[in-house]
C-alpha cells in the first residue's frame, strides 16, 4: 500500500488518545535474581492502577535483564511522567512495596519523544 504517513505529533487536529506515548519514564532497578518474582510481583499490583488512574499514562512494561530489571512507562508528556513520581501511587505504594529488594537506588529516568 502506497501512501503518506504523518506523524501524529505534528497534526494538531487529532485529538490525544490513551496509547499514544509521547514519553518514557525508565526505572531501573539493581535486584537480586532470588527477588526478581517479588519484584515482577510489585509491578503486577500495581500496574493496572497505574493505567487507569495516572494522568497521562499510556503503558508499563517489565523489562527482565541479567544485571536488573527495568519498569518502562509511557506517558502522554514529560510533565505527565514527573507528576507520576511525585504522587502517592509511586511514593508510597511502589517505593515502599521495592524497597526491601534494591540493591543499590534505582536509577529514574524521563525521556521525551521526538
Amino acid at each position: 500500500m502506497a501512501g503518506t504517513l504523518r506523524p501524529y505529533r505534528n497534526d494538531p487536529s487529532l485529538p490525544i488518545k490513551r496509547g499514544i506515548t509521547m514519553a518514557y519514564l525508565e526505572i531501573t532497578l539493581e535486584v537480586e535474581p532470588t527477588n526478581r518474582v517479588a519484584a515482577a510481583g510489585v509491578y503486577e499490583k500495581y500496574k493496572q492502577p497505574f493505567l487507569d488512574t495516572v494522568p497521562g499514562a499510556t503503558s508499563k512494561e517489565f523489562l527482565v535483564r541479567d544485571e536488573d530489571v527495568q519498569v518502562l512507562h509511557g506517558f502522554r508528556t514529560v510533565a505527565d511522567a514527573k507528576a507520576y513520581l511525585a504522587g502517592d501511587l509511586f511514593t508510597r505504594d511502589v517505593v515502599a512495596g521495592l524497597a526491601p529488594m534494591l540493591k543499590a537506588a534505582p536509577d529514574v529516568r524521563v525521556y521525551d519523544t521526538v
